[in-house]
């Protein structure tokens, strides 16, 4: 069972993307679990290692809106009516469950269909319920959580979130450092459920979480889904330091009009977005290693909300580039896109991905799964890697260990 935080854009489009996929109706793109190859071997990803097939996959989640996923799906306007019709019964038998939302943490939304709890630490208790509730409802036997609701505001880790005491000690508290997605989380891992965090959030990226998740054997991946602008600076980026072309400057704005874009109009929102941007060039370009290309770089990234585009984003980006003998050059880069678009696949594979590395017996933060992230969680100690073939690299590497891995653990004694 897949568990959604968030059934908005991102989260009907994948399930419908799924829903049709299954039944041969339309080509899951962008999916590495699906369409992806073992390097020149021509072996599929699914069958080189034992991913969950589409067909068993059945969904639940929670929003702040009692739409149905079909109701939503249709209010997001990203899929066709034709696809959505081939859909509608799938679709419009999921019913969200109440969220567990404190407004404070999303200013620009507000919903019908919130749970009411004495204190922070009951409301985890509800979560966990709605967890056994769902799967038992369906029978199934494993689940994986991805967050897919909104941007929260920025936060910073305070100690609340160093120890699961404090931790505990915080919901019991109701500690305004504990947000909506923190609540998902810690849910989610107490029933040994794995979690992605597709935003910028504070969710899965503390110390208290990590010693649950270590107690627990629970898997951890994140944080920010990479879909447009990002994903473009992680495959371009490289190229540039390779070349050795200096770079002097990196504008980037984007227009997006769906709901993803009327929450980051809050600045305290937006600031969360930015850090997970800003931290992906600086980077890729070492100004330790190459002062005298990078020492002085600027990057820069804008988002502005524009309601006529809906989910259609549009990116610019400006590139200063400096050659040789320090001659001044620019590159410009004009991505039309969908977020949701882009963004279900990515739904899709770290779920797959993280069922098998929990069925592998791993657990904590997953750092091979940093392809799909604009933020990368490393390992502790570890710096984090944002070049999109090296993240490649790294997983595929992953997915070796795991296999030879049950290789062994299949062969016959001697």
């Amino acid at each position: 069972m897949i568990l959604l935080p968030g059934m908005g854009a991102v989260a009907t489009t994948f399930m419908a993307g799924v829903m049709l996929a299954r039944r041969g109706l339309a080509p899951p793109i962008g999916s590495l679990t699906q369409l992806g190859h073992v390097g020149d071997t021509g072996v599929r990803l699914a069958d080189y290692v034992p991913l969950a097939a589409l067909d068993d996959l059945d969904f639940a989640g929670w929003d702040i809106f009692p739409d149905t996923a079909l109701e939503a799906a249709r209010h997001a306007q990203v899929l066709s009516n034709e696809h959505l019709a081939l859909a509608a019964p799938e679709l419009d038998a999921i019913h969200p469950m109440r969220a567990a939302f404190y407004p404070e943490y999303v200013t620009r939304l507000s919903g019908p269909h919130v749970k009411w709890t004495s204190s922070k630490a009951a409301m985890v208790e509800r979560l966990r319920e709605d967890v056994r509730t769902s799967m038992a409802r369906t029978g199934a036997t494993r689940a994986v959580a991805i967050w897919c609701g909104s941007t929260e505001v920025h936060q910073t880790l305070s100690p609340v979130h160093a120890s699961i005491s404090a931790f505990e000690a915080g919901l019991r508290a109701d500690a305004p450092e504990i947000s909506n997605a923190q609540l998902y989380a810690w849910a989610c891992v107490k029933e040994r459920i794995p979690f992605a965090n597709g935003s910028p959030n504070v969710a899965v990226d503390f110390p208290a979480i990590w010693e649950l998740a270590r107690d627990h054997r629970v898997p951890l991946a994140g944080k920010d889904f990479k879909t447009g602008q990002t994903l473009v600076k992680t495959i371009l980026a490289p190229g540039l330091k390779s070349r050795l072309l200096g770079v002097r400057g990196w504008y980037s704005t984007n227009i997006l009009g769906n709901r993803d874009g009327e929450v980051l109009d809050d600045p305290e929102a937006f600031r969360a977005k930015e850090a997970s941007k800003l931290g992906v060039l600086e980077t890729i370009f070492d100004a330790e290693e190459n002062p005298e290309l990078y020492r002085d770089l600027v990057h820069k990234v804008r988002i502005d909300y524009y309601p006529p585009r809906g989910d259609a984003k549009e990116g610019w980006d400006n590139v200063d580039l400096s050659g040789w003998l320090d001659y001044p050059m620019q590159l410009k880069v004009n991505i039309l896109c969908r977020d949701s678009i882009l963004a279900a696949p990515l739904v899709l594979d770290t779920a797959l991905f993280l069922d098998l590395a929990q069925r592998a017996g791993m657990f904590g933060i997953q750092d091979w799964l940093g392809f799909y992230f604009k933020a990368p969680m490393p390992l502790p100690g570890e710096q984090r890697v944002h070049a999109l073939h090296e993240q490649h690299r790294a997983l595929f590497d992953e997915l070796g260990r795991i296999r030879n891995a049950s290789a062994s653990a299949a062969a016959p004694a001697a």
